[in-house]
């Protein structure tokens, strides 16, 4: 069995330091000494400790432990969850007492017996592992409330296209393999990648989405792999990565083709190793995750060298599956029509709402450059104008949504009536559409950047 453990023994006592060193390096991973207290705020802050054994009097003539107690409490200011156990002389074990009552683990007594030290040491780490897992358990559960979302939908439709699809995602989803979804923006992906956890031995696991395009560059590696307090400015805490909030359960990263080459490198090694180390961190952390990727490139774009890594595009697409566009099975558009159009009845005043014969012409003939996404948008703006409960075409407003030709609207085509946030989503929808849902080019056009206008296409529900 391999060894774990950091140890750092914190006395001025050099024969005491060498002793416990060659004692503890036979027990635990790794051991640290340190005869000078003052050097332990950086030790902390420089190593993953797991266990500090510190002496209770430091300097010639010190017994009265108030030395002790000074860096038991600087240590538990700088990590509260941290696991001490005070060294002390057989006179003053009441004052490794009155240490434990401000946060002392436990004491030794020197001179020590070798069996006793490693066996409280033993049980300090296993209260450190505790307290790890607790905490990291804690991180999980609030990312978890971050990016859940209002529950699950199901994918709806009975075309040929769609069965091959869902076809492979029976055969795929009990695997761990790791899996590629290739479609047009708004085709489903994540419905997709979500049903493929569904069917997992992992379904009863953590589902969590990363979307690989809104992540800056500079915060890449503390989101994903996490980063300790103080590694970098405003990090006023140990977080956990979201690779390692996802552990054992499947890791869906969005958007993964417009990931820039040199953050590509770095996810490529994590996956490779199985392990993360947090920023400010010199310990990996081994992780569990399936992998579930989705981009909405051209599959030539993806193959093609200067763009993704061969390496890891072999690596993520151990089964490819295409989600088709909302064009090319048409005979789903109607149940997904009347899927929305019953959802936002009841949603917006539970009136029954009905699409005339026209409406469905009108909804069968549109191409959905959009896709689904494009699709539920258009009922819920239907059901939201319609005077009445019959949906006309006009409703649907499907002769603005075909304008994708970037020029400027004539006076004659703007709204009656207009406020600065329908403008803004009417623009960004626009630009969306023009560029086929691409998002570095729609946020190039707008003069956005793609964090920018990911927020707000989130504040516009687009």
């Amino acid at each position: 069995m391999s060894k774990t453990g950091h140890i750092l023994i914190v006395d001025d006592d050099l024969d005491i330091l060498t002793a416990g060193r060659l004692l503890l390096r036979r027990q635990f991973r790794s051991v640290t000494t340190c005869s000078n207290p003052e050097q332990v705020p950086e030790l902390l802050a420089t190593n993953d400790i797991d266990v500090v054994l510190l002496d209770m009097n430091f300097g010639p003539g010190e017994s009265s432990g108030t030395q002790g107690l000074h860096w038991l409490r600087t240590i538990l200011e700088i990590d509260p969850e941290a696991v001490v156990v005070m060294i002390t002389a057989h006179g003053n074990v009441h004052t490794a007492v009155e240490a434990m009552k401000h946060g002392a683990t436990d004491f030794v007594a020197k001179p020590w017996q070798n069996e006793k030290v490693v066996a409280t040491i033993s049980a300090a780490l296993k209260l450190r592992e505790s307290r790890v897992e607790t905490e990291t358990l804690r991180q999980t559960n609030e990312v978890l409330i971050r990016e859940v979302g209002t529950g699950t939908r199901d994918i709806i439709g009975d075309s040929p296209q769609l069965r091959a699809v869902l076809d492979l995602v029976q055969r795929a989803g009990p695997t761990d393999a790791n899996v590629l979804i290739l479609g047009e923006n708004g085709t489903g992906k994540e419905l997709l990648a979500r049903e493929l956890h569904r069917q997992s031995s992992r379904a009863r696991k953590v589902f969590l989405t990363i979307d690989m395009g809104s992540i800056s560059e500079s915060l890449f590696e503390s989101e994903l792999f996490g980063h300790r307090k103080g590694a970098f400015t405003n990090a006023s805490e140990d977080r956990i990565g979201r690779i390692q909030a996802a552990n054992g359960g499947t890791l869906f990263l969005d958007e993964i083709g417009n990931l820039p080459l040199n953050l590509q490198a770095k996810l490529l090694s994590v996956l490779e190793q199985r392990q993360v180390t947090a920023v400010g961190s010199n310990q990996p952390q081994a992780f569990d995750v399936r992998i579930i990727t989705a981009t909405n490139l051209a599959p030539a774009r993806l193959r093609d060298p200067d763009h993704f890594r061969p390496d890891l595009l072999f690596r993520l697409n151990t089964v490819e599956i295409e989600m088709p566009p909302l064009r090319d099975r048409k005979s789903d558009i109607m149940p997904i029509a009347r899927h929305y159009l019953e959802l936002f009845s009841r949603k917006y005043g539970d009136k029954k709402r009905s699409f005339t014969t026209a409406a469905e012409e009108a909804l069968l003939e549109y191409a959905w450059p959009g896709n689904v996404r494009a699709l539920r948008h258009a009922v819920e703006r239907a059901v939201i104008l319609a005077p009445g409960k019959a949906i006309e075409p006009h409703d649907l407003q499907l002769d603005y949504l075909s304008d994708t030709s970037g020029e400027p609207a004539q006076e004659s085509s703007l709204p009656t009536i207009l406020n600065l946030d329908q403008l803004e989503k009417e623009t960004i929808l626009k630009a969306l559409r023009k560029h086929g849902f691409n998002i570095s080019r729609a946020a190039n056009e707008l003069g956005l950047t793609r964090a920018s206008l990911y927020r707000r296409m989130e504040k516009h529900d687009i």
